[in-house]
């Protein structure tokens, strides 16, 4: 069935017309009106509050009041906390709420009141736990392109029920046009987000979000659980800073008035606070540390693309790995972030949390290309392709990163974080996204254990397959090989990744979906990893 999306009908009732949205256990409130338009969500717990979302418009397209509630039963016998907010064109018809008053590691039911007493969809959420705390579950995405494929993580996560907590680490969309990026044959059916061009004022992003969120996989994830989310490059533009990004180009507008429109879309339509950054303590059993690293403080990329055409390649790449790649002033997360990280991190060591787990955008594990790369590529391979997998060779050669986008653009604030980490005795756990590949690093740092990063596949994405034409298990053999921190790696699977905490051990199972081509919820645990904590190393 073509998933072909309506404008009238998603801005205004976020309908499909592919199969009502449903949760085991949860019969949905049918709304007396159609101002509902995309279901629920719930986002950034604590041990006592919870932040709801929802999204109504009135008939008159005006402002309403909206009044969330929650209980401990699905029939909402007895509401155990409210609150109200004042929603309406300004910000898009959504609505946000935060309520206090709620019981540690307790599932909840909640649900929306509109002005004419018309309920939205009911949700389910669950508080952190406080005190001791003997297991939590975490599901991590990233990099969902509706174009790609069919959201099947978000669908066979969301009917778990071991786990208590999404993580979304970024590219929760794309900015992309219709066929910007997207497979060669069309969008996997015809899975076309709006608005047709690609996003750029803040009725693009608007309508783009809308889109995403119609898909009733990623509803039913987001009514099943609260979710912890953070921006990378997608939700603005293709690899991101501070001061621009590589897909914005000059006749496309001031990139200042670009990113306000993106930040303030973000903050619209997702389950989010404020707040660009913040910690959350799971009991006595971890701290998860959500940061930014994309639009506030992020330096520039570095540019190696003219050194390769210098009259002597090799030397210009010496000199630059030598010098500029090793400035201190180049940051990812900025000072401020920086010293709020390592303040937080210190106080959740100092206190006896088993496990620090910092969630990044982009890998910080070192990764170079291999020295057999080349082999990789199909014998009619396009000259771009094999001139950019050569770049990539002579780099890994010379020890440089197979890419400056990740922490690889940005050694010395890299080694900051790590030497942080290492100082304070930290048991770290590093997740991040981005790649749209799966990767495990032992993370070091002055050649000592600093910590363990699990890094995530995309949900849809496609990574390494869609461009190399050898076995990916030989590519993944390779990569391995030839990065120390590398213990194992896919290069050509889509899925999540699902993190059990428990007080000495965390383990992270890779779970890849049989396909993204059909809608489907067949889905294995391809590669697991233990890590034992005081260690700093996979076992």
């Amino acid at each position: 069935m073509k998933f072909r999306i309506d404008r009238r009908s998603l801005l205004l009732t976020g309908t499909l017309g592919i199969g009502a949205l449903s949760l085991p256990g949860v019969a949905l409130a049918q709304a007396t009106a159609r101002g509902f338009t995309h279901s629920v969500a719930s986002g950034e717990p604590g041990p006592d509050t919870m932040l709801l979302w929802t999204r109504y418009v009135p008939a008159d397209g005006g402002a309403v009041k909206l009044r969330a509630q929650v209980s401990a039963s699905a029939d909402f016998a007895r509401v155990v906390a409210e609150g109200e907010q004042i929603t309406g064109p300004w910000r898009d018809h959504t609505a946000k709420v935060t309520v206090a008053g709620l019981s540690p590691d307790t599932r909840y039911f909640y649900r929306f009141v509109a002005p004419d007493g018309s309920f939205s969809p009911v949700g389910r959420t669950k508080t952190l736990p406080l005190g001791d705390a003997r297991r939590f579950g975490i599901a991590i995405f990233s990099c969902s392109n509706l174009p790609f494929g069919y959201f099947n993580a978000y669908g066979h996560a969301a009917a778990r029920d071991d786990i208590d907590l999404w993580v979304h680490l970024g590219d929760y969309l794309y900015e992309y046009k219709q066929g910007g990026y997207a497979p060669a044959g069309g969008a996997i059916g015809g899975r076309w987000p709006e608005p047709a061009g690609e996003m750029i004022h803040l009725a693009d992003y608007r309508l783009r979000y809308a889109s995403y969120r119609a898909d009733p996989d990623l509803q039913a994830l987001h009514a099943a659980k609260p979710m912890l989310v953070q921006w990378d490059d997608h939700e603005s533009a293709n690899d991101s800073w501070e001061g621009g990004a590589e897909n914005h180009q000059d006749d496309e507008g001031d990139w200042s008035a670009r990113k306000a429109a993106a930040m303030q879309v973000f903050r619209e339509w997702m389950p989010v606070s404020e707040t660009p950054w913040g910690s959350y303590e799971i009991g006595t059993l971890a701290t998860f540390f959500r940061t930014e690293s994309r639009l506030l403080a992020r330096s520039q990329q570095p540019d190696v693309a003219p050194l390769f055409k210098d009259a002597d390649p090799v030397k210009a790449l010496t000199a630059f790995r030598d010098g500029p790649w090793h400035d201190p002033a180049v940051t990812m997360l900025g000072s401020e972030q920086e010293v709020w990280l390592d303040h937080a991190m210190r106080r959740s060591v100092q206190a006896g949390q088993r496990w620090q787990v910092v969630g990044f955008g982009t890998i910080l594990g070192n990764l170079s290309t291999p020295a057999d790369a080349m082999g990789w590529l199909a014998p009619d391979a396009d000259p771009r392709a094999r001139a950019y997998v050569q770049a990539g060779v002579t780099a890994g050669r010379l020890g440089l990163p197979l890419g400056y986008d990740s922490w690889g653009g940005y050694p010395a604030a890299r080694a900051r974080f790590l030497k942080s980490s290492q100082g304070m005795g930290a048991n770290l756990l590093v997740v991040c996204g981005d790649s749209h590949n799966a990767w495990a690093f032992d993370l070091a740092q002055d050649g000592k254990a600093a910590g363990v990063e699990f890094a995530g596949h995309a949900v849809t994405s496609p990574g390494f397959e869609s461009a190399l034409k050898t076995d990916p298990k030989l590519v993944a053999a390779a990569m391995v090989r030839a990065n120390p921190e590398l213990k194992w790696c896919d290069t050509s699977r889509r899925g999540y990744m699902a993190l059990t905490l428990t007080p000495d051990q965390a383990r992270n199972d890779w779970v890849f979906v049989e396909t993204v081509t059909a809608r489907s919820l067949k889905a294995s645990v391809g590669h697991s990893a233990i890590v034992q904590r005081g260690r700093n190393v996979m076992a």
